[in-house]
């Protein structure tokens, strides 16, 4: 009797939360069809990568960059696949370029359903002789400028009820660093503060049907980490269980996840990506 009772139980539970239609099956899942994703910092590296991964699940992209010239080079790339793409330059550390970039989106395409806050910069410096303003300067971009976006792009997303937020932290933001070399106070401060924030946020707009989540990358080949690799390759390869840096196409499948119905029960969480680095 208990058992039958049960079954009743979930059979109702189960009707409820898919509306009394059926499952949805493993592609309709990660589809993204009729999406719009604006990718900051999507015009090369990582973030080209994650886009990359947006639009091949069938999402319209906002492409974001400081530089005209690699941002017009990946919209044109990313057109010649048959992606619909556009592209916006953006500073993410001032607010009014924010704001104009969420403004075009909408007009472009009328909402916005995914956000990844992907664009960072960094600064090595021992942090006894940091200087106060590349401090200031990283923090601005990785951490308040991804808090900007958030911001702006949720008030579209509070309107309808639905949206997804990915913030691109680091492990960096986990864990210390002992690479040579390696002196990143600013950068390990912003990455931390943005997977506090993931936190915040998902559970904060939860209940408007928002979810944040971040991805934490360990060490992947990109302008950011050259210095790193030329002089720590060795030793970070060691400290990796799997023993190698991450590779192209070990983003993207995380991050068309995160984006997708796939994570449908998923906010406030970092994804790790980093080999194993983080679990020893």
């Amino acid at each position: 009797m208990l058992e039958f009772g049960y079954s009743q139980w979930l059979n109702t539970t189960i009707q409820g939360i898919g509306g009394g239609q059926s499952v949805p099956t493993l592609k309709e899942l990660f589809d993204l069809s009729g999406k719009v994703a604006l990718v900051t910092g999507g015009s090369r590296g990582l973030g080209q990568e994650m886009a990359e991964g947006l639009a091949e699940a069938g999402a319209s992209l906002m492409l974001l960059a400081r530089r005209e010239q690699w941002l017009t080079a990946a919209v044109e790339e990313f057109r010649l696949r048959g992606f619909n793409c556009h592209g916006e330059v953006c500073d993410v550390a001032k607010p009014d370029d924010v704001r104009r970039a969420v403004d075009k989106t909408i007009e472009t395409y009328g909402q916005v359903d995914i956000l990844v806050n992907n664009a960072g910069i960094t600064w090595g410096a021992p942090a006894e002789s940091m200087p106060l303003e590349k401090w200031k300067a990283v923090i601005d971009v990785d951490l308040t400028g991804a808090f900007l976006f958030c911001q702006t792009v949720v008030a579209d997303m509070l309107k309808r009820k639905s949206g997804v937020i990915i913030n691109v932290a680091s492990i960096a933001g986990l864990v210390g660093s002992t690479e040579a070399g390696q002196h990143l106070a600013g950068y390990v401060a912003a990455k931390g503060g943005l997977i506090a924030l993931t936190r915040e946020l998902g559970a904060k707009w939860a209940p408007h049907g928002i979810r944040v989540n971040a991805i934490a990358p360990g060490y992947f080949p990109s302008r950011m980490t050259e210095y790193v690799f030329e002089v720590g390759l060795a030793q970070i390869e060691a400290q990796t269980p799997m023993g190698r840096v991450g590779r192209e196409g070990e983003l993207k499948g995380v991050c068309v996840l995160l984006a997708s119905a796939a994570s449908g029960y998923m906010t406030g969480t970092t994804v790790v990506v980093d080999g194993g680095t983080t679990c020893i």
